[in-house]
């Protein structure tokens, strides 16, 4: 049973693909909590199943190539992976959202950004009067910090920038008002200055409705000025989980202290080389038979390569899975 405070438990997920060369895990076993209100972040390394973990939740697999093996997903005390196709689309976009990772092709490039948006309303409020959706969806863009949202509702995804084009999957994420909203990488095709303009929006936005969030990125930076939590992920793997203050101030996983070292400081010396992982993160296809880190790991050990570390509590909520504990 779950805890009244938390909104989403992900327990023991086991998420594959089939492929020409068999079937390969992408999310191996992993488990988190997201409490309410609470803005959590996944990071990790391009291909850990950060992106993975997100359909898995929202049962958006490919078919018939991906499928859940194993493993218990609880929104507000149900299990989702057991509920009939139908149930699952009356919490899909309405309780449990999504932006998608890439602006320029999540939405769709012949119809205007008002059908798009008044879409939503017809789909999760079929009673909803005409005149109500679209006043609702000019006051979404105007949210959302579209200026002149009445007239940006007649144009077509190419008449508008990256930046207002994350806006608006925004605006569509948050139609339904849901419990639960998932950024799968929101910045990662914007310049710098946008990637911030959208960091602030979701802040505010999240403490206006008071909706969770799950916030995917590969950016350290990015966890660090929005996530109240982090899940760090290697290799399909959950190598360490904690508060944000807690896993900067005392990283415990090898993988984590590496990611950390590698961030440039301003107080470092000039010049100075930055400190880097070595090697490079194993195929989803030739799977090392013990922990995934073992062959870029300086703390690695015999036992190391024998079974893959289970997570081990090493303080309050923080987690890590590391035979160095």
């Amino acid at each position: 049973m779950l805890k009244d405070s938390i909104l989403l438990k992900v327990e023991n997920l086991v998420t594959s693909f089939s492929t020409e060369n068999g079937r390969i895990r992408a999310v191996d076993d992993i488990s988190f909590e997201l409490r309410e209100k609470q803005i959590l972040g996944i990071v990790g390394e391009s291909g850990c199943g950060k992106s993975v973990t997100a359909l898995s939740i929202l049962r958006l697999l490919p078919k018939p190539s991906g499928i859940i093996e194993s493993g218990k997903i609880f929104f507000k005390h149900t299990d989702i992976l057991r509920l009939p196709p139908e149930k699952m689309h009356s919490i899909r976009g309405n309780r449990i959202s999504m932006i998608f990772q890439e602006p320029m092709t999540a939405l769709n490039p012949v119809h205007t950004i008002g059908k798009q948006l008044e879409e939503i309303f017809h789909l999760h409020f079929p009673n909803m009067p005409k005149k109500q959706i679209r006043d609702e969806s000019v006051e979404l863009l105007q949210k959302v910090g579209i200026p002149d949202p009445e007239s940006r509702m007649n144009e077509y995804p190419h008449q508008i920038s990256g930046g207002m084009r994350q806006r608006v999957l925004i605006a569509i994420a948050l139609a339904a008002k849901p419990d639960i909203l998932i950024a799968d990488e929101p910045t990662t095709a914007l310049d710098v200055t946008i990637q911030s303009q959208i960091l602030d929006l979701m802040i505010q936005l999240q403490k206006e409705t008071g909706m969770a969030i799950i916030f995917i990125t590969h950016a350290l930076g990015v966890i660090a000025e929005i996530c109240d939590d982090v899940v760090v992920m290697y290799a399909g793997k959950v190598a360490e989980t904690a508060p944000v203050k807690q896993l900067f101030k005392e990283p415990k996983h090898p993988y984590t202290k590496g990611l950390l070292a590698s961030i440039p400081r301003l107080e470092s010396p000039r010049k100075k080389k930055l400190s880097i992982i070595k090697g490079m993160v194993p195929s989803l296809y030739e799977l090392p038979q013990g922990c995934r880190f073992q062959n870029r790991c300086p703390d690695a050990m015999e036992i190391c390569s024998t079974r893959p570390p289970s997570l081990k509590r090493v303080a309050d909520d923080h987690f890590v899975s590391c035979y160095l504990y």
